[in-house]
């Protein structure tokens, strides 16, 4: 394992719950070791099952659906400090795919060793909880946003949530962030045609509002942005590293 629990960059950041030393040394158990995937690297596959389940450490990657005709609705997108592969864990399958978007590395963790959460930690397997709960509050909030939004909330409260995330995962540099996703992923996400996100990036970018190039994303006017959208603000609110 090149990176251990102990010195883990992600639990320098604010955004990150602490954890107890007992807690640290149990997660360096539970740890088996690093996988890298290359970008477009399926990492887990819609109605598979897998042993392994996934804490992401570096670079970005996607997660989706395909439907009966091929096409495809991205329900969610994989940032430094998401598990992975808990649906397999519980389920038995995935319920959809999770692909590598730029070259990540994730701690890997066995499946079989989940009981042992459950059974010796139970305030890590309540952090498990708390994970999931969150991440089911922020797919009822992107349903809202596809099901109730004009294309301009759509694509402002995107990258609006992309820019508080990575900023509080320590990415911003002069209101810059990384953002090395194409414009059909979010066109994919949030139900509109590529022409159409394509037209509401460039009125955000006329605007002075925000300017999405070349992988990166800025934002010049970052409270017009989030008044443009829709948020709680829960996608920078801390949460558990598992």
């Amino acid at each position: 394992m090149k990176t251990k629990c102990e010195t883990c960059p992600l639990r320098q950041l604010d955004l990150f719950e602490d954890m107890s030393r007992d807690e640290v040394q149990f997660m360096s158990r539970f740890k088996t070791g690093e996988f890298v995937a290359q970008p477009g690297t399926e990492i887990l596959a819609e109605g598979a099952s897998s042993s392994h389940l996934y804490t992401a450490l570096e670079g970005m990657g996607l997660r989706y659906k395909t439907l009966e005709d091929g096409s495809r609705q991205v329900v969610g997108f994989v940032l430094p400090g998401d598990f992975i592969g808990l649906q397999s864990g519980v389920m038995g399958e995935m319920k959809h795919s999770v692909e590598a978007t730029t070259r990540m590395t994730m701690c890997v963790f066995n499946r079989s060793d989940l009981w042992e959460l459950f059974r010796n930690q139970p305030r890590r397997a309540f952090d498990l909880t708390h994970v999931a709960a969150t991440e089911e509050f922020l797919l009822g909030e992107m349903l809202a946003v596809v099901g109730q939004m004009d294309g301009m909330a759509k694509i402002a409260w995107v990258l609006n949530r992309f820019f508080r995330r990575l900023t509080a995962l320590g990415l911003n540099e002069n209101d810059q962030v990384p953002l090395p996703y194409r414009q059909q992923d979010i066109a994919d996400s949030m139900g509109l045609s590529l022409v159409h996100t394509n037209k509401t990036l460039a009125k955000l970018r006329g605007k002075g509002v925000a300017t999405w190039a070349n992988d990166v994303l800025t934002v010049h006017r970052p409270d017009q942005l989030a008044d443009l959208g829709y948020s709680t603000g829960l996608g920078a609110a801390r949460r558990p590293l598992i």
